[in-house]
């Protein structure tokens, strides 16, 4: 009987951790039409935004969460105006609190050729926590939130950003919020990005999209991104590589909604023809679940430990 009962228990112990862990809290993934639930903020140029937009159509293959569809939400800003400016988007009514983890899969296009980029191809793709969801979240904007951005041509001094209430226009280089020790692209920390060609389709569209990019760059490729909030702490981690962790007891925070968005940090808009089919932020398959708190695992343990000793006594 003992032999029995113990590993039928630890079975029971795992499948109530993992159904218990990561509890899910909101999802997304794109697949039907659902730009209703979606409230769109801009800055003061023009934007553009495609939340059932099929990637396929410019050479972009199915994102690694995906179950080989190619639907998610495109993100642009400031094509014709010509102004410093940016745009995000938050889900309707969305309010989250606790513990919890916002993972996602981000592609950033820019318009080639590589690794330089063409016209105006410096633009930042722009994701954070913690916004009312009404305003606005642009690197030039009033912040109400906690966010992180990253070039995808590595055409900035600063490609790898953390922004919030209490750094409005980017905590500075060699911050101890990086991970690495610098924001630029070709610092060695970030040696795992970058130095990739264009998806053969997407070339075979768009004939400049020749070369391969910046080794330490976010873009043309998918990667799965998380920003957790565990306690006072927020993480920005790109492929389980952590690249920023901002303390929350520092910052203001204006709501509990999720953002993403699309800035350009120039004044000037692109003159590249191509540029409305290939300057953008790509968003699929998000995910928001609840972390539960350490004291829920221990009273779990505990439980399933007395049912353990109750069964030796029996035995």
């Amino acid at each position: 009987m003992k032999n029995r009962f113990v590993p039928i228990l630890s079975a029971m112990l795992v499948a109530a951790a993992s159904s218990s862990a990561w509890a899910a809290l909101f999802t997304q993934n794109f697949d039907v039409d659902d730009t209703a639930n979606w409230t769109v903020n801009n800055g003061p140029s023009d934007e553009a935004h495609d939340i059932f937009f099929d990637y396929s159509t410019v050479g972009i293959p199915s994102a690694p969460n995906s179950a080989g569809t190619t639907r998610g939400m495109k993100l642009q800003a400031n094509l014709t105006d010509g102004i410093f400016s940016g745009m995000s988007v938050s889900p309707n009514g969305q309010s989250f609190s606790g513990d919890y983890v916002v993972e996602f899969d981000a592609w950033a296009n820019f318009n080639g050729p590589f690794p330089g980029g063409g016209s105006g191809s410096t633009n930042l793709a722009t994701f954070g926590i913690g916004t009312t969801g009404t305003t606005a979240q642009w690197a030039g904007g009033v912040q109400d939130s906690v966010w992180f951005a990253a070039t995808g041509d590595g055409g900035s001094s600063a490609d790898w950003r953390a922004y919030s209430t209490a750094a409005s226009t980017s905590y500075a280089e060699g911050d101890p919020i990086y991970a690495a020790a610098s924001r630029n692209a070709p610092d060695p920390y970030y040696a795992g990005f970058g130095n990739l060609a264009s998806p053969a389709a997407q070339l075979g569209l768009f004939p400049q999209q020749t070369g391969n990019t910046q080794v330490g760059t976010f873009g043309m490729a998918w990667h799965e991104v998380s920003i957790k909030k565990l306690g006072t702490t927020a993480t920005w981690s790109v492929d389980g590589t952590l690249i920023a962790t901002i303390d929350l007891t520092t910052v203001t925070l204006g709501g509990d909604n999720i953002f993403f968005g699309h800035s350009d940090i120039n004044a000037t808009s692109s003159s590249d023809a191509n540029d409305a089919a290939l300057l953008f932020t790509l968003i699929d398959n998000v995910n928001v679940d609840a972390i539960p708190e350490p004291a829920s695992f221990a009273l779990l343990g505990l439980s399933l430990f007395g049912l353990v000793a109750a069964g030796r006594k029996r035995s």
